[in-house]
């Protein structure tokens, strides 16, 4: 496959998952309005997304108005996307647990590749979007 076949397949999954996704689970959402995973809550939540922040350490405080959950089993409801703002390495159990929850997709941020956990969800049935970012990728790609 061609590098413009491969860029062109992720380009075609990350439209179904954002345009598909209303319930996103952000994992790893700060408190602090410098972070990164801040940034990109606030950004979904003005989008219309229902993001519910998984933060062990801040559970049952409020992140931008939303209850803080502290893992993925403990939201009761369907999940669409999880987006993972976690390193690399730590990213593989999120995945996982992705996968025991029946998360339809896992968006890994930007400079998070995990092959392994991603081949993982791939074969579970999950769509798959690794090293970018929800914030760019929508205004870039027109959604």
């Amino acid at each position: 496959m061609s590098e413009m076949e491969q860029l062109s397949n992720i380009d075609e999954t990350v439209i179904k998952v954002l345009s598909e996704s209303k319930v996103i689970a952000l994992v790893g959402a700060s408190p602090k309005s410098e972070r990164a995973s801040h940034r990109v809550m606030n950004y979904l939540l003005q989008r219309g997304y229902e993001v519910i922040p998984v933060n062990p350490v801040q559970k049952g405080n409020a992140i931008l108005g939303q209850t803080v959950v502290g893992s993925l089993a403990e939201i009761g409801k369907p999940i669409d996307m999880v987006d993972v703002f976690r390193n690399s390495e730590a990213a593989g159990a999120v995945i996982d647990e992705a996968i025991a929850v029946g998360a339809k997709a896992v968006w890994l941020q930007l400079d998070v590749i995990n092959e392994a956990g991603a081949a993982r969800a791939r074969k579970a049935g999950l769509d798959v979007v690794m090293d970018r970012c929800p914030k760019i990728e929508i205004p870039r790609l027109g959604l």
